[in-house]
Parts: structure tokens; C-alpha cells; sequence
């Protein structure tokens, strides 16, 4: 039987907000540097989004509601390359390694609260000093002990910093880094 009176049905919807077919792992992060001289004075800000890798995506998708500390990495490291950040590949590796930034978290860290994971290191005076500004920080699943770059396949976090600059003998870098988990 064949429609002869042209009328046509017309069907809308409003949504207050749009809705996936599937509910995703979503990981919002956070990296504060702060760069401070011996006189107490903040000498380098920065604060940045930083970009989990696909190897983070996965260790954060395997722990997911049951995301613990003993469940992280162990430590920072940074760097002075200027490659783009990446998911995977060069720019989701340290690029340019700085000798003796390998550090463990300090002594309070990691922690997880209520969906959102703190890392925090703190290079005291001394610790990781460069001529050249520092411009990248990792996170990296590999031991901390280890004095050497990170591969991509062994970095959950990365992040390019600027208005850091160089870190002179007598000063204090803290890098503090939030990942907020959402979705399940």
C-alpha cells in the first residue's frame, strides 16, 4: 500500500548532554613545576596538561577502580628535548635524557583519593643541575634506579614544560603531577 497524503512524522530529541554508546577511560592530568633559588624566591612557574601515554592508558585501564599506590610507578625524570608529546613513539619517550634526575617520588607519594592520583618530586639543591633549561618530565614504569632515558614503552606520563630554565647548584625544583581518573 503506497502513503498518498504526504504527511511526514517528524521526531526530535534534546539532550542536556551527549552520550557514547560506551562508557570511557578518560585521564585528565596536571604537571606544576616550580623552580626555586636559594634566597627562597620562585625563579621558574609552569603549569601545563600533560599527555598519558598509551602505555599509561593501559596501566590505568588494568587497575581502574582498584587504582592503588603500590599499583604506580616509583619516581620522575627529566629532560631537555622539545619533541611534541605523543601517545606513542619519540613523543612518549624522554627524549633528552638529564643525568641524575632520576628520582624517587617524595616520601608521601604517590597517593590516590578519590579517583585523582598525586605524584610529587622534589630535586633538592644539588640534584639534577643543568646549564640548559629542563623543558620535559616523565613518569616512567621502568626502575627508578636506573640512570638513563626511558623508552616509550616504559613511560605512562609526559610532559613538555616551559619558563623552567636551568637549574643552578643551589636551587630547588618541585614538580608536582595530578591524573584525575573518570569515567569507569
Amino acid at each position: 500500500m503506497n502513503e498518498t497524503s504526504r504527511v511526514a512524522d517528524t521526531l526530535s530529541a534534546t539532550m542536556d548532554r551527549p552520550r557514547g554508546t560506551t562508557s570511557e577511560l578518560s585521564i585528565h592530568g596536571t604537571v606544576v613545576a616550580e623552580l626555586w633559588g636559594p634566597d627562597g624566591k620562585l625563579k621558574g612557574y609552569c603549569k601545563t596538561h600533560n599527555l598519558v601515554t598509551a602505555v599509561g592508558d593501559q596501566l590505568y585501564a588494568s587497575r581502574g577502580a582498584g587504582l592503588t599506590t603500590s599499583a604506580l610507578p616509583t619516581g620522575m625524570k627529566l629532560g631537555t628535548g622539545s619533541t611534541a608529546v605523543a601517545k606513542t613513539g619519540a613523543g612518549a619517550a624522554l627524549v633528552t635524557y638529564l643525568s641524575g634526575s632520576n628520582q624517587a617520588f617524595d616520601s608521601t607519594f604517590p597517593s590516590v583519593s578519590g579517583g585523582v592520583a598525586t605524584y610529587k618530586v622534589t630535586y633538592a639543591a644539588g640534584t639534577a643541575t643543568t646549564a640548559s633549561p629542563i623543558t620535559e618530565v616523565v613518569i616512567p614504569t621502568d626502575t627508578i634506579s636506573t640512570n638513563a632515558t626511558s623508552t616509550a614503552a616504559n613511560t605512562i606520563a609526559r610532559a613538555l614544560l616551559t619558563g623552567i630554565g636551568s637549574k643552578g647548584a643551589s636551587d630547588t625544583l618541585t614538580i608536582t603531577w595530578l591524573h584525575t581518573i573518570l569515567g569507569s
